[in-house]
């Protein structure tokens, strides 16, 4: 079984600002798979079940903010007893412009306190991620302000190619599909996207 984690801030506050990509684009996906989230208190999180070409797989939407994203996700993959190379994570990436996406296998953190605290509660960083480009604050912004804040109309538009390409993605993980090849695959065609804001 796969697992499958986007991560954001829960509520409607934060719905659709650049730290809850994560969020919107795991929503497209049961969207796009007619599969609906449920709220499982005792993991911390909104979970839906899907099954793609007979492979099952775990969405989840972690209810307990960002920075404490590895304490539902420690749960889910503790009771499911789910192997480090069956997670993908997606998150929002300021390194990368809107309208971006990079996929790896693994790494560190990269500043990203939800990521962090993944890394620290399954004490490894051997899991795949979709980072999705959020842009960097513009000059006199602070950081906070800019992560909770939501995408202009035209920053929107970028999106909806990059939402596409992170469920095909996931779909092809979903499937078995080498993940080298999913990389190679993905992060090509995004990074022939043009790249003018």
């Amino acid at each position: 079984m796969k697992l499958i984690v986007g991560i954001g801030n829960p509520g409607s506050k934060y719905a659709h600002t650049r730290h809850n990509v994560g969020f919107d684009i795991v929503d497209y996906l049961a969207h796009k798979h007619h599969v609906k989230f449920s709220q499982k208190p005792k993991f911390n999180a909104e979970i839906a079940e899907l099954t793609y070409k007979g492979n099952k797989a775990l969405i989840v939407k972690p209810l307990t903010y960002v920075n404490l994203s590895g304490i539902a996700v420690l749960k889910i993959v503790e009771y499911f007893n789910i192997k480090l190379a069956d997670i993908m994570v997606i998150y929002d990436d300021v390194d990368l412009i809107v309208g971006k996406m990079r996929m790896r296998e693994l790494g560190g953190h990269g500043g990203h306190n939800g990521m962090r605290d993944i890394i620290n509660h399954l004490k490894s960083n051997k899991f795949k991620r979709i980072r999705i480009g959020i842009d960097k604050p513009p000059l006199g912004r602070a950081m906070n302000d800019h992560v909770l804040s939501r995408f202009s109309k035209e920053e929107e538009k970028r999106l909806v190619n990059i939402f596409k390409l992170s469920a095909e993605a996931v779909e092809e993980f979903i499937e078995g599909v080498f993940y080298t090849d999913i990389m190679t695959k993905f992060n090509t065609i995004s990074n022939g996207i043009d790249d003018e804001k």
